[in-house]
């Protein structure tokens, strides 16, 4: 065990090292008057700063989570070092030699583990880059480089380096360094084979993953050889000083400008990065092999100070994953104050890609914001439904409305509900703003939506039934809509002669009410209407025979006997009855070309917005000729 450090070097190290300047590595500081900083306090989340620095006393305090103490007290709880190893940490910084009461000078082997592991991999690090600039053997990392349009010197800013093919090169170079086998497995860097520990890394080109610090903690390493069996992209296991959901390639790079600017900009990978930072996009920064999380967000946070006017843009492939990938970051959206947008370049290309096929510019102007993040996440669930249908505009809203809902600021709630209403093409934006408010609400008292959500209106309820179908909800005869079509399958059955061929013209969808669609499906597979004017009986028979299943014969059935509601029922009476059910689907056609009109307005396609345009006029002239002139216009 190594002895007590020195009383006079702790003092030493305290006041060589200022607290504004190793706080500000981790969050950023702003004035708060009286020679103080303030920020968002690295332990716990908040909304508003209320961490305070004073660097003429060299000591922190947070008003609201009440930790506090100097420099060295916030070394140990930001980074979870015991007393020693911050210390320790702080006097390599400053160039500090510590002595030690009890035996002397302290050896390295006996420094506290994280400083340890540390050490090794800034050691490993240099040994990398050393290697891909001389060896021959890095030849094809070099290359893999510039075919990517990255040069030597982009390679020594990011640190990349290379590490060879043989089984434990780094692994002898780190025990001649006085790294013991135990520390190299703990750290990730090797691993047990069958003769002892191994290289971890071999014939891959490699990046140094940073914490917002600035000490290399871990390796994401690309593979270069088809013989490497192993995946694409190996990065380091999790270990006492790495997890892939706590660290952020790019951030010890990036972090003063995301303070700076308020802006961070979220790629995809490692090129990626190197990609932006060269274009001059000097925020950006990736995970490692893990989706954007919570633990992410935290980082960002402190750089960011939560103000409203800060800006995190996610960079995405427009293939499947890359959509998928926007949508699990849109699922902590809330989290940030910051508003969230998504860019994705043109033909699916990443800014590394897009940097090498078009150039600096292009990378910059492809991070600008355009598209908001909750936009693209509702335009995703969107496109998965017809919604040139009733049935789909009801169940895009099913699935929509919640995350709307979730939005917490009330007055960006209202207007992301009204946007949604145009994208879903319901021209009642007021009942899509109140079904996200109720769903706001019914959140915020802890109440299951699928239990309290009992009734809905009309149009939903009838689209989500399944058709055709004998079974669904109860029919009301005080319904005039289901009435009226109750009415013409009467006529339709009992006096054929009345309706044919008109009747036998009209499509299954316009029959609104299931079990009417599934007996209008059971007519049509008997032949029609028509069929029963020479023969009713018979067709009465077939008729039967084509029902799906036991309820739809049911209802055939009684169709077939109860009385029509008309005393005198004849071609007049037939043509009315005809006609009202022609209008009300040529109604609902139309308000379906509305709502399309509606979300093509939105979406910007002038062609396809004037081919609806046309359907609609025409649609309005066939309207206006049934009203004037009834069944002669069938």
């Amino acid at each position: 065990m190594a002895g007590r450090i020195n009383d006079e070097d702790v003092k030493a190290v305290r006041d060589a090292v200022p607290i504004d300047a190793v706080v500000s590595e981790y969050l950023q500081l702003r004035n708060a008057g009286g020679g103080n900083l303030k920020g968002l306090c690295p332990f716990h989340d908040e909304k508003s700063p209320s961490f305070q620095v004073s660097p003429s006393k060299g000591l922190f305090h947070c008003f609201g989570c009440q930790e506090g103490g100097d420099t060295i007290t916030f070394v140990m709880k930001v980074d979870h070092l015991s007393f020693s190893e911050a210390v320790e940490r702080l006097a390599a910084q400053a160039g500090i030699t510590l002595r030690y009461e009890e035996g002397g000078y302290n050896p390295a082997h006996q420094r506290g583990e994280r400083i340890r592991l540390v050490e090794a991999h800034k050691i490993a690090a240099q040994w990398y880059a050393e290697q891909l600039a001389a060896s021959p053997e890095a030849e094809t990392g070099r290359v893999f480089l510039a075919e990517r349009g990255f040069d030597q010197a982009a390679a020594v800013h990011f640190g990349v380096g290379y590490s060879p093919q043989g089984w434990d090169h780094l692994t002898r170079y780190l025990r001649g360094k006085g790294f013991t086998d135990k520390e190299l497995v703990l750290s990730g860097l090797a691993q047990e084979g069958r003769r002892g520990p191994i290289d971890r890394f071999r014939g891959r080109l490699m990046w140094p993953i940073r914490d917002i610090g600035g000490d290399v903690v871990g390796f994401g390493a690309r593979k270069l050889y088809e013989a490497d069996t192993g995946p694409k992209y190996l990065n380091t296991p999790d270990t006492p000083i790495y997890r892939k959901s706590q660290v952020l390639y790019g951030i010890d790079l990036a972090k003063k400008e995301i303070a700076k600017s308020s802006r961070a900009v979220v790629v995809e990978g490692y090129t990626d990065v190197m990609a932006c930072h060269l274009a001059g996009v000097t925020t950006a920064i990736a995970t490692c092999g893990t989706a954007f999380g919570g633990d992410h967000i935290k980082i960002l946070r402190r750089l960011l100070m939560d103000n409203g006017s800060a800006r995190v843009i996610f960079t995405f492939d427009g293939d499947a994953a890359g959509q998928k990938a926007a949508l699990r970051a849109f699922e902590d959206d809330q989290k940030f104050a910051a508003e969230t947008y998504i860019a994705i370049a043109p033909d699916g290309m990443d800014p590394c890609e897009l940097r090498l096929a078009k150039g600096d510019e292009a990378v910059a102007d492809l991070v600008e914001p355009r598209t908001p993040l909750f936009e693209f996440a509702l335009r995703q669930i969107v496109s998965r439904y017809d919604l040139d249908t009733p049935a789909g505009r009801a169940a895009a809203l099913d699935e929509a409305a919640p995350i709307v809902a979730r939005i917490k600021n009330s007055g960006a709630q209202h207007e992301v509900a009204v946007e949604l209403a145009g994208m879903l093409g319901i021209l009642d934006t007021q009942f899509v703003v109140r079904r996200v408010a109720q769903l706001a609400r019914w959140a915020r008292e802890g109440k299951d939506p699928r239990q309290q959500d009992r009734r809905r209106p009309a149009e939903q309820q009838w689209a989500q039934a399944p058709r055709p179908s004998g079974s669904g909800p109860a029919l009301t005869l005080r319904n005039p809509v289901f009435a009226a079509e109750r009415e013409l399958l009467k006529l339709a059955l009992q006096r054929p002669e009345l309706v044919s061929p008109a009747f036998d013209a009209y499509g299954v969808d316009e029959f609104t009410a299931p079990p009417y669609a599934a007996v209008r499906q059971a007519v049509a597979e008997a032949g029609g209407a028509e069929y029963g004017v020479p023969d009713p009986q018979e067709y009465l028979v077939r008729v039967r025979e084509a029902a799906p299943d036991d309820t739809v014969r049911a209802m055939v059935t009684e169709l077939a006997v109860e009385p029509i509601l008309r005393r005198t029922v004849d071609e007049t009476y037939a043509g009315t009855v005809l006609v009202q059910i022609r209008r009300r689907a040529v109604e609902r056609r139309i308000r379906d070309i509305q709502s399309q009109m509606t979300r093509l307005s939105t979406a910007g396609d002038p062609a396809r917005l004037a081919a609806v345009q046309n359907e609609l006029w025409i649609l309005q002239q066939y309207d206006q000729a049934l009203r004037e002139r009834g069944a002669e216009a069938l």
